[in-house]
């Protein structure tokens, strides 16, 4: 590798380290509850050194036990959802394609919401959510086997039925749900946010998420011999079909989990990558983590957003998917004029 692109990329990787850095000690400060920036910066030091406290007690809980957790999450989450779509995409050599492609995220809310009308326990939430997370992807595999192989495009093409399914199944949960009691926090579930972020979600989601994501990272080099095709990917001497389902597995769990702790947040995993890609080229080796540090940053202004700009919180999906859907507008449009995704 040329010694100067790798210093293009170390320094690449410094910017974006030190904007996460930025981003993180910003957001908090921002809120309804205004913090100023060397409080924050105080409260977070204090854990490390040994600082005098010149800030109040409330400006500390409101950091340790409001913000610092949902912003983690934010960030942990952002990353997944980013480094998914960037993996999706380039095994599925579709641009369109995005995390939720194949079903998990309308099986983990189905989960989730089943779990809500029986039980206000969140960590019951959580385990039915990444359960039928599971269940989904495993009916899309039965329904997308082609003669004992899964081909990339029957998977896609399964997949769009089984989340079609548990999207059904969830308006039914919703229907049969208490208007009352039970019906409006569904919604506002579903719709996607960070709200109930805590220490105790972010310890039990995070390494799981941070596994997956290492694998991806470790994977990126063949997941640029899998946007090759797969009959390329064969004559380089790779399995395609277990390449593939690896994976698929990881993003699965990054889905999942995320789906368990924060509902089902969209188009993260569907525009990121296209930013990253418009940025960097369609190399995965740098692509994917690209694409991480982008979602990671990206989830966490939006929930500032989301947090800050009303009296009411607004639903972080909702943010997202505006957003996001002018955005991947305009990239796709750059995109085409400068013959990115070819003729």
């Amino acid at each position: 590798m040329p010694k100067q692109l790798m210093h293009n990329e170390k320094i690449l990787a410094f910017f974006f380290f030190f904007s996460l850095a930025g981003i993180f000690l910003i957001s908090l400060c921002i809120g309804r509850y205004p913090v100023p920036f060397s409080h924050a910066a105080g409260i977070i030091a204090s854990k490390f050194f040994s600082i005098r406290q010149f800030w109040a007690e409330e400006e500390e809980a409101v950091i340790l036990f409001l913000r610092l957790p949902r912003i983690l999450l934010g960030l942990l989450i952002g990353a997944g959802l980013g480094i998914s779509g960037a993996a999706f995409q380039g095994i599925f050599r579709n641009p369109l394609v995005s995390p939720h492609i194949l079903g998990v995220a309308a099986g983990a809310g189905f989960g989730g919401i089943l779990a809500m009308l029986v039980s206000n326990n969140s960590f019951l939430v959580m385990v039915s959510a990444f359960a039928f997370g599971i269940v989904s992807i495993s009916l899309t595999s039965i329904v997308g086997r082609v003669r004992k192989t899964s081909h990339p495009l029957a998977l896609v093409l399964s997949g769009i039925v089984v989340g079609a399914f548990f999207t059904a199944l969830i308006s039914l949960l919703k229907f049969v749900a208490d208007p009352v009691d039970r019906l409006p926090s569904i919604v506002f579930w579903l719709m996607g946010n960070l709200a109930g972020a805590s220490f105790a979600k972010f310890s039990i989601v995070s390494v799981p998420i941070l596994v997956a994501m290492t694998l991806l990272v470790l994977l990126r080099w063949r997941i640029n011999i899998l946007s090759l095709g797969d009959e390329e990917a064969r004559t380089l001497g790779t399995n395609p079909e277990k390449l593939r389902w690896l994976i698929i597995l990881c993003v699965t769990v990054i889905v999942a989990l995320s789906v368990s702790v924060s509902g089902i947040i969209g188009w993260v995993g569907l525009v990121i990558p296209h930013i990253a890609r418009f940025a960097a080229g369609a190399n995965h080796r740098i692509l994917l983590p690209l694409s991480a540090y982008m979602g990671a940053g990206y989830l966490v202004i939006m929930d500032d957003i989301a947090r800050s700009l009303t009296p009411a919180e607004i639903p972080l999906g909702i943010l997202t998917a505006i957003i996001g859907a002018v955005v991947f507008a305009a990239v796709l449009k750059h995109a085409f004029q400068k013959n990115t995704y070819g003729n």
